[in-house]
């Protein structure tokens, strides 16, 4: 319930916490492979925390994708950190998929096999507990998450809430 309040929206999968706030609500949370529906879902880790996402979204609206693209390309250590990121996600996922599931869900971080795709998930990625560097970057610009007030409180987005600059 308070996940969905985050997120605004029903959960499409039975997901467990793995990182939380210093409130103790939800940052991010790990979804299976396949969606109750049986939808396949690439994305492993995903970001919940309402402050993180804001945030986040400013640094995406800024270029931020770009940014890590470019340091990707130009950096030969960045960009191999990253297609590394790429490649543990992907294994750790695909591990988890039957071998007799079809379709799968399919790339790394994101749902892409190279590249920055969604400062989200690279930081959702890095808060799980992963190497990654641009969620390593990400995590620099953006935390500490340091709400005063709860973003949820009784199951509810709490009214009160706001996210700081």
């Amino acid at each position: 319930m308070v996940v969905e309040a985050q997120i605004g929206r029903p959960v499409r999968a039975e997901s467990v916490v793995l990182a939380r706030c210093h409130l103790g609500l939800p940052v991010v949370v790990a979804v299976p492979p396949i969606l109750d529906d049986g939808t396949p879902f690439p994305t492993r880790y995903w970001l919940t925390c309402p402050l993180a996402v804001t945030r986040i979204g400013r640094l995406e609206g800024s270029g931020g994708v770009k940014r890590m693209e470019a340091k990707a390309e130009i950096d030969p250590r960045f960009g191999a950190a990253l297609a590394e990121a790429h490649r543990r996600y992907a294994a750790e996922r695909d591990a988890l998929v039957a071998d007799d599931v079809e379709p799968r869900p399919s790339g790394g971080v994101g749902g892409t096999t190279r590249g920055v795709k969604c400062l989200h998930a690279h930081y959702a990625d890095t808060a799980a507990g992963n190497a990654n560097p641009v969620g390593q970057l990400v995590a620099g610009w953006i935390e500490p998450l340091d709400c005063i007030i709860p973003c949820v409180v009784d199951g509810a987005r709490n009214p009160a809430w706001s996210p700081r600059p």
